[in-house]
């Protein structure tokens, strides 16, 4: 029922086309007429395949049947490795045969049908019994077309060049780039939900899962080699319907800018329903104002209005991404019938985005099928947060799981099977930073230009009508580059101006620095020198006084060391007196005896003769 609907939204007039008179009206046209041819389109051939050049063989469609295998599940890593294991033992027993140069088809017979179902049989395309030796039968053609899809080459049943240079691709080969997508397929499987949308990069396709079933296929246009797109894995946030779009500076400056200058601004703004504004939320000015041969255009914001010949045409839908890349409608359709569709700057323009929303949203604050068409026909702004968001997966797959245990392959566009990669943002075409083709953060883009919707899908928007009409003539984008390169010329050398100026200032300065730093340093040494010199004469000083100290206490000590004190006094004049004592003459007075003591000897000397009266005064005392 519901496919039936959304059928329906996308047939009618007021589905996804502009107004009639808007310049993409005729796009519009297209796209509807497109969304119609794809519901007449069988299953058979809606598959995940297209061809590496010319038309598509793929169409935008609602599936929901279990037809076709999603490009990652739950299961896939185990998948991937038994196919890896399968296609080991393929190159262990010898590879299959290479299949000369024809173009079969049912009924033919030969030993070239031989080779042709021998290596159709060994990869699983065949079963024993159907191999009929020397005879292309139905079962061949079939086989053979299966082959075609799983390689995304025109689904034809018969050997043409494209496929006969995909059978003889050996199978050593095929082993590598399924073992190149293990741990892609490890990763993009994490955390995938019940719903979730991928977009398989190398396949140039996106399809819708809701509960293991691809529920629908969408054409897109993915990063061209020069400016791939990233992987990333994170659920969607925003919706936005008619939405503005912001030029990058790199589209004005090669682009805008050149018609500007030849035709006139504010003509050149009308027709491309565009402001120019002073800045990123600055003041909206008048485009005559301004001598555009002389400015650096990063100083202004261009802003495209909502619209049919809006670079994002009726809606914008956005994820959490450090690369700053988003999914989006655009106002040429018709390049979703090409095989290669390697046209952006990194975001992915979805065919059929009103089927995508309208699954992503699930009838969301009354938002429908019907309200998505009414959107898209008035033009009116909405933005809407997604309440139950699906998971997203931009991923880069060369190889994954099929139906019937056989591998799907897809070239490496990138050139990045056999460097790792999982996850980031590739390299352009050739490059490498510390020997890898990737990084895994953001790094500067030398011009602002993610999605520049440049060459292909930026021509609508220098006017409507036909593809024809709507181009830049070879001339025109001849001026055009020219006068790019004038002005960046000009600006370069403007530039270089500025930086001598830049530099002679910051050297005037840094000398004036210098010459202050030389005066400070040396106020400082010569302050530094004097509190030396301070010290120094301070701790001469300090020595001095030092020395007489030690010299008065030296004295002090000497006296103090010949001077016994009172109790060393006291001891020895103890000591002495016995000895004085002992010195001390004995007492030689005659005893009773009339004889000396021992060791007294006699007077020898004479005494005076004694005066008559004492002796008389003595004689008479005694008696």
């Amino acid at each position: 029922m519901i496919a039936l609907a959304l059928a329906a939204v996308a047939a009618s007039p007021s589905s996804l086309r502009a107004e009639s008179d808007s310049p993409g009206a005729n796009q519009f046209q297209k796209k509807k007429k497109l969304f119609s041819s794809t519901r007449q389109t069988s299953n058979a051939n809606t598959t995940h395949s297209q061809a590496s050049g010319g038309k598509a063989t793929t169409e935008t469609a609602i599936l929901n049947d279990g037809s076709v295998a999603p490009f990652i599940t739950a299961d896939s890593p185990a998948a991937i490795q038994a196919m890896a294991d399968k296609y080991a033992a393929i190159v262990s027993a010898g590879g299959w045969p290479r299949l000369p140069k024809g173009n079969q088809k049912v009924g033919a017979k030969g030993k070239n049908i031989a080779i042709l179902n021998q290596r159709l049989s060994i990869e699983g395309y065949l079963t024993v019994g159907d191999a009929q030796g020397e005879v292309f039968t139905s079962a061949t053609e079939e086989a053979l077309k299966k082959f075609q899809r799983n390689h995304g080459l025109a689904v034809s049943g018969r050997v043409d060049g494209p496929t006969l240079l995909a059978l003889n691709v050996p199978a050593d080969r095929r082993l590598s780039t399924i073992r190149a997508n293990i741990p892609r397929l490890a990763e993009y499987s994490k955390d995938l939900g019940n719903r979730y949308i991928v977009v398989n990069i190398p396949s140039q396709q996106i399809e819708t899962v809701s509960d293991g079933r691809v529920f629908s296929l969408h054409n897109a246009i993915v990063g061209r080699p020069s400016r791939p797109t990233p992987v990333v894995m994170t659920p969607l946030t925003i919706v936005r319907f008619n939405p503005y779009w912001n030029a990058p500076a790199s589209i004005v400056e090669n682009d805008i800018l050149p018609r500007m200058l030849s035709k006139g601004p504010s003509k050149i703004m009308r027709e491309m329903n565009m402001k120019v504004f002073d800045g990123v939320g600055g003041p909206e000015i008048d485009p005559d104002d301004v001598n555009w041969r002389r400015v650096q255009v990063d100083d202004y914001h261009f802003r495209q209005e909502p619209g049919g010949s809006n670079a994002m045409a009726t809606a914008k839908i956005e994820f959490n991404s450090p690369f700053g890349i988003y999914l989006h409608d655009t106002p040429e359709p018709h390049l979703f019938n090409t095989g290669s569709r390697f046209y952006s700057s990194g975001c992915v323009r979805v065919d059929g985005v009103a089927i995508m929303i309208d699954w992503i949203l699930q009838g969301q604050d009354g938002i429908d099928q019907a309200r998505i068409a009414q959107l898209a026909e008035t033009k009116e702004r909405l933005d809407t947060t997604i309440v139950t968001p699906p998971q997203l997966r931009v991923a880069y797959l060369t190889a994954w799981p099929a139906n019937d245990g056989i591998a799907a392959f897809r070239p490496d566009i990138y050139e990045l099977d056999g460097t790792g990669f999982v996850v980031g943002q590739p390299l352009p075409d050739g490059e490498k930073i510390d020997g890898q083709r990737y990084v895994l953060k953001p790094i500067p883009r030398l011009q602002q230009d993610i999605d520049t919707n440049d060459g292909f899908g930026f021509a609508s928007l220098f006017g409507g009508g036909s593809r024809k009409d709507s181009l830049i003539s070879t001339s025109s984008a001849n001026k055009a580059k020219k006068e790019a390169e004038r002005r960046k010329l000009e600006r370069e050398k403007l530039a270089k101006q500025k930086a001598a100026e830049k530099a002679k200032l910051a050297k005037k300065k840094a000398d004036e620095k210098a010459k202050l730093a030389k005066k400070k340093a040396d106020e400082k040494a010569k302050l530094a020198k004097k509190k030396a010199a301070d010290k120094a004469k301070l701790a001469k000083a300090d020595t001095k006084d030092a020395k007489t100290k030690k010299v008065v206490k030296k004295d002090t000590a000497t006296a103090a060391a010949k001077k016994p004190d009172a109790k060393t006094a006291a001891a020895a004049k103890k000591d002495e007196k016995p000895k004085a004592a002992a010195k001390k003459a004995p007492d030689c007075k005659a005893g009773t005896d009339g004889k000396l003591p021992e060791g007294c000897k006699a007077a020898t000397t004479k005494k005076p003769p004694a005066k008559p009266e004492a002796a008389a005064e003595k004689t008479a005392s005694a008696n």
